[in-house]
Order: C-alpha cells, then sequence, then structure tokens
C-alpha cells in the first residue's frame, strides 16, 4: 500500500509547481553565496517541467538529490536552506510531501536572512499560502499531518522538528481553517 504521503502523479504534478514557487523566492541567498553552482536552480527547473509533464516521475527520482547537496556550496545557514528548499521542490516527483519540504525550507532560510525580523518566518508562510491555488491547497490537504505517518518526509524525521516543524504545522493548521 503507497504512502498517504505520495499523492498521485497528478496532484503531485499541481504541488510541484508551488513547490518550485516556493523555493525560487529564496534561490537568491543560495546564488549569491554559489553564483557558479547550478544544482539548486536546475532542481527548481526540474519541478517546474515536471509539474508541466515534461518530465517523468521515474527520471526526477534518480537525480532528486542532486540540489540537495548544493546546501554544501552555501557560505550561510540561510544559503543552505534556501538550496535545501530547491531539493525538496525536486523531491516532489516522489512523494508529494516534499512540497511542504520545500516550504518549511524557504521559510527558514528567509528568517535566518532576517534575523532581526520576527514576523519574517511567518509572512513567508502567509505568502505561500496566498500563492497555492485551490488545487494546491485540496492536494496538499490530504497529506497526514505532520508525525502521524512514518513512511516519508512528514514522519519522525527532519521535518518534525524546530523551524521545519513549525512551518510545516502551521501550513497544515492554516490549510484546514481554509475549507
Amino acid at each position: 500500500m503507497p504512502s498517504p504521503q505520495t499523492l498521485s502523479d497528478d496532484r503531485r504534478r499541481v504541488v510541484a509547481a508551488w513547490a518550485a514557487d516556493c523555493a525560487s523566492r529564496v534561490l537568491p541567498l543560495f546564488e549569491a553565496e554559489a553564483p557558479d553552482d547550478g544544482r539548486a536552480r536546475d532542481a527548481i527547473e526540474r519541478a517546474r517541467g515536471y509539474a508541466r509533464g515534461e518530465l517523468d516521475a521515474a527520471g526526477q527520482i534518480r537525480v532528486r538529490l542532486v540540489a540537495g547537496r548544493a546546501a554544501a556550496s552555501a557560505t550561510s545557514p540561510a544559503g543552505a536552506a534556501a538550496a535545501r528548499a530547491a531539493a525538496q521542490a525536486s523531491g516532489v516527483a516522489h512523494m508529494g510531501a516534499h512540497a511542504l519540504g520545500a516550504a518549511a525550507y524557504a521559510a527558514k532560510a528567509v528568517g535566518l536572512a532576517a534575523p532581526g525580523d520576527p514576523h519574517a518566518v511567518d509572512d513567508e508562510i502567509r505568502w505561500q499560502l496566498a500563492a497555492a491555488d485551490q488545487r494546491v491547497r485540496e492536494a496538499l490537504r490530504l497529506l497526514p499531518p505532520l508525525g502521524t505517518d512514518r513512511s516519508g518526509p512528514l514522519g519522525t524525521g527532519l521535518l518534525t522538528a524546530g523551524v521545519l516543524g513549525s512551518a510545516i504545522r502551521t501550513l497544515q493548521e492554516r490549510l484546514a481553517e481554509q475549507r
């Protein structure tokens, strides 16, 4: 039985575009630190290509970890979080729950880049929700609440703790309120 974090291929394509939008907003943080490293930008473009139906899930699954390794090229935690947002966006072809990972890493990157702004993360989450159309919101609502299903990125791992976990919980709570 597939994980409830997977989503159907059609729904993964819908949320892949949104995840790419979330990651694109913070990509300049990474590119300012690693201008010659195109892996994060490529990951976002591949997520968009998958969303448009130009790339298949199998091909994306094979290359989804490339952008994650780009985080090592960053010189700051904000730049590394931006690269990880791109990696999560590219992972949506594999599992839909990575869309929330992309959004969470983007929010984390924004917060790290603006340490004096206590509203930066929440403002980014507000933007993310406003950028999610009805189809995206419906697909994201199908994902299990953070920490309740161990079979994917929303299980008990890295995405459940700290700023990442807080961002995903906030996204899921606000999505539930928008019904």
